[in-house]
């Protein structure tokens, strides 16, 4: 990547709008907005004070292109730290795009995905797990995973992390004093401080990485399925989870032949619902087919949603799914609670969260919308704030790196291996800890993080 040129892309989605902006970011920036855009008052970008809004027109040559708001941002305090100049325009798909190629043709160049946001890495403004925080707040769908993005952007995730990564570095030089200088021997007390110390370091680690499926909960959502033999009012669920009638509903067993996916928003989770054909034998093709659908979403949800008949005892089909459920996050939803009941609780598995409701009158519905809350975040329910979490795969993979070089190193310390192999150990661990913030990386990383980025961001 070349940092020395000038680039530029549309930065707001394509297609009809209001506004739709335009940015450029580099060192020709401000000379380029001089070419292409004309003041009424006489007034040139590169004349302007940082953090000005001017008034005037796009030219192309002689022919104006569009009437805009251009916003000067001069380095280092702009989001690259390099000179930004942003163009507000009409939002048409149109005008963004002759904006564009106007500036493309006074020397700017297209930005590739996430270029921005790349140089604004490169340039020291944030570090690395701080820029997949700027594409996890672009993506968040909730107020929770906002917040989780937003305290990452912040920082509070890198601050963590390399407070962890100066633990290790510092038992690292500890021991390499001792390696340059053999004839000090590590006295009995140091040994323990420093064994202590890594043990310390790995469990602070371990209560991170745990730290990771509440996380991708809140980035990814929460998928839901929603289970159980025929009409025992799956789609009814569905239906009254979301509030309109998503899913068909009659008296015919057998009417959901796939999975019905729809999402919805529970106290700042996303749920991804499934509502899925009735599990039993069924020699009908489609309906087979459905089945087997509904048993591989049982075996990749989050949670499931188990669907019983409470107004019937427990039939043969209700323990083929029972059985289904064991080792899986699940709640036993015993529907249609406004008829006599006929099934007996004790048949249920004692260890298994259970809701009353019916799904035709609403009621029950809010204890099954805190028991699935219940379910999924206790410990945020418990702090009553945002923790520290993590949600990125990379990171994840990274923790359990630096877990298992410190793991390797406490032991060889303990037994009392040679120094270097001790060392050696924890720079590795230092060196996983490094990439997660980028304060050690290759090329072969930031292209894996910034390949998701749109381009203009």
């Amino acid at each position: 990547m070349h940092l020395e040129d000038t680039i530029a892309a549309i930065s707001t989605p394509l297609g009809e709008g209001g506004i739709g902006v335009v940015r450029l970011s580099g060192p020709e920036a401000l000379r380029i907005a001089d070419r292409v855009f004309a003041s009424p008052r006489g007034r040139r970008p590169s004349e302007s004070p940082s953090h000005r809004i001017l008034y005037g027109h796009i030219l192309d040559g002689q022919e104006v292109v569009d009437e805009v708001l251009l916003s000067v941002m001069r380095a280092p305090r702009t989001y690259t730290r390099e000179d930004v100049v942003e163009i507000s325009c009409h939002g048409g798909l149109a005008p963004l795009r002759r904006v564009l190629q106007v500036v493309l043709q006074q020397g700017a160049r297209l930005a590739q995905p996430g270029e921005f946001t790349k140089r604004a890495f490169l340039n020291g403004r944030i570090d690395l797990a701080q820029a997949e925080a700027v594409l996890e707040l672009i993506k968040a769908r909730t107020e929770e995973a906002r917040k989780m993005a937003l305290g990452q952007l912040q920082g509070r995730l890198s601050e963590r992390i390399e407070a962890l990564r100066e633990r290790l570095l510092s038992l690292c030089a500890h021991l390499e004093a001792h390696i340059d200088f053999p004839e000090e021997d590590i006295q009995p007390q140091s040994l323990e401080d420093m064994l202590a110390e890594m043990a310390r370091t790995e469990e602070d680690l371990r209560a991170l990485l745990q730290t990771y499926e509440e996380g991708r909960l809140l980035k990814e959502g929460v998928r839901t399925a929603i289970v159980g033999r025929p009409n025992v009012g799956k789609s009814s669920l569905l239906n009254a989870l979301l509030g309109q009638d998503r899913a068909i509903v009659t008296a015919q067993p057998g009417t959901t032949r796939d999975v019905v996916s729809e999402e919805i928003n529970l106290g700042g989770l996303a749920l991804r619902v499934m509502d899925t054909a009735g599990i039993r034998e069924s020699h009908d093709m489609v309906e087979a087919e459905g089945v087997r659908r509904s048993l591989q979403a049982l075996r990749e949800a989050d949670l499931v949603l188990a669907v019983l008949d409470a107004s019937e005892p427990l039939r043969r089909e209700d323990l083929t799914v029972l059985r289904s459920l064991q080792g899986r996050r699940h709640i036993l939803v015993l529907n249609k609670a406004d008829l006599p009941r006929r099934l007996r609780t004790e048949e249920l598995p004692s260890s298994s969260p259970q809701v009353a409701l019916s799904a035709r009158t609403g009621q029950g519905l809010e204890a099954l919308r805190g028991a699935i809350l219940k379910s999924l975040c206790l410990r945020r329910q418990a702090e009553g704030s945002q923790p520290l979490l993590i949600s990125s795969l990379r990171h994840k993979g990274l923790l359990e790196a630096t877990l298992r070089g410190l793991g390797a190193a406490r032991e060889a310390l303990s037994t009392q291996k040679p120094l270097e192999i001790v060392a050696l150990e924890l720079r590795e661990a230092a060196e996983a800890l490094g990439q997660l913030t980028g304060s050690i990386g290759t090329e072969e990383i930031l292209e894996r993080v910034f390949r998701e980025f749109c381009i203009g961001k």
